[in-house]
């Protein structure tokens, strides 16, 4: 079965890439480093990415056969939240750990009806829309700027090791 192990880290435009598949998928497999899946084509593919990695929709991946696969966020059913107070907003989905979308002048996150009804008591400006989900990434206190966009390197979660992949000799170059 093909797998999936790499994001490409560079620009799409520093290379002329040959994108050849798409992965299609809502922002819940997107952050899931392991997961079976299929390709739009139909094809199995299965993901074994570092802990921590999202794939946003836009990125290149690398396959096992050396193809170029292009992520696609799949649109989802999202809560579109405008108001004149989005940091009171946001602090009170913050604090029920959701995970937000933040841009200019707008919070989204994935339809949920209990929100729903804290947002409108908060005076929010509420509309359902089906678009891609890209939230936030968390960052974790004390990370340094050159982890990755998690902000912790994906190392802070890992307490289950799994070392199938790999031997433990350790070959020294004199």
């Amino acid at each position: 079965m093909l797998e999936i192990k790499a994001k490409l880290k560079i620009s799409r435009s520093a290379y002329k890439l040959e994108v050849r598949g798409q992965l299609a998928l809502p922002f819940e497999s997107r952050q899931k480093s392991r997961l079976l899946t299929k390709l739009l084509s139909g094809e199995e593919v299965g993901l074994k990415l570092p802990r921590g990695e999202i794939l946003r929709g836009g990125d290149l991946v690398t396959a096992s056969d050396g193809r170029v696969i292009e992520v696609v966020a799949l649109p989802e059913k999202l809560l579109h939240i405008e108001s004149d107070s989005l940091a009171k907003v946001a602090y009170h989905l913050g604090n029920r750990h959701v995970p937000v979308q933040v841009e200019e002048g707008f919070l989204r996150i994935a339809e949920d009806h209990v929100l729903e009804e804290v947002l409108l008591k908060l005076g929010a400006k509420l509309t359902h829309l089906e678009a891609p989900f890209e939230p936030e990434a968390g960052v974790s206190v004390g990370a340094h700027p050159q982890h990755d966009e998690m902000g912790h390197g994906g190392k802070i979660h890992d307490h289950d090791h799994d070392h199938g992949d790999h031997d433990h000799h350790h070959h020294h170059h004199k």
